[in-house]
């Protein structure tokens, strides 16, 4: 994608979504940092499913830690992989209880020093949390990248370091949100909806895919 095409690209999203935001529901860091560690290879969807129950019950280390592991699994156990999320939680919140004060802390090698809590978790706490212009570069994100030609890459990290650098920078904090709900709802895995694509025009994909038949 040339970079006069990028700008265009991310002013089209932007019209159309002026404060992106996560689909994942929370109230807090630490709520937004458990969400997104219970939502690996799981939905949005059946995160918040979850949350919801669990949230209103315990919604800092303190009480994530009371509930112990089977209280905490009996709340997130219809979550894909719950048991070992379950365990990663409660490590998780005995080390920010016992070294951060139970607050979340606010550097990436802290967030990544949580059992847990990988590189694009890291990236989604520093950018829907603090604001940060980080990239998380999820399935979806990997996916625009290398379709629409604007960062391809064979990896999520040399994806992100692309979005980074050719991303202009006033759209770069909400640059990760626009791409996911993008790639959720338009730019779709098998058969990407190119006749409602609002950025088809700037786009490399070929050959775009047509509208069905009426």
């Amino acid at each position: 994608m040339k970079r006069e095409h990028i700008e265009l690209f991310f002013a089209t999203l932007k019209a159309a979504n002026p404060q992106p935001t996560t689909e994942l529901e929370y109230t807090s860091v630490f709520e937004l940092l458990t969400a997104v560690l219970l939502s690996a290879q799981a939905t949005d969807v059946g995160v918040n499913k979850a949350t919801r129950r669990l949230f209103p019950v315990a919604n800092t280390p303190e009480k994530i830690l009371a509930l112990g592991l089977e209280g905490l699994e009996t709340y997130i156990k219809t979550i894909g992989l719950y048991r070992t999320k379950a365990k990663n939680l409660l490590a998780t919140c005995q080390i920010l209880r016992d070294q951060h004060g139970g607050q979340v802390p606010r550097s990436r090698e802290a967030l990544q020093a949580l059992p847990g809590v990988g590189r694009k978790t890291a990236n989604v706490v520093l950018n829907s949390a603090f604001g940060e212009a980080t990239m998380a570069v999820d399935t979806h994100i990997f996916r625009m990248g290398n379709r629409t030609g604007l960062a391809p890459g064979k990896t999520p990290l040399e994806v992100e370091l692309k979005l980074l650098k050719r991303i202009p920078p006033e759209y770069l904090v909400d640059a990760h949100h626009w791409l996911i709900l993008h790639g959720r709802y338009v730019c779709l895995a098998r058969k990407p909806l190119c006749w409602q694509c609002a950025v088809a025009p700037w786009c490399d994909y070929r050959p775009k895919t047509p509208a069905p038949p009426a």
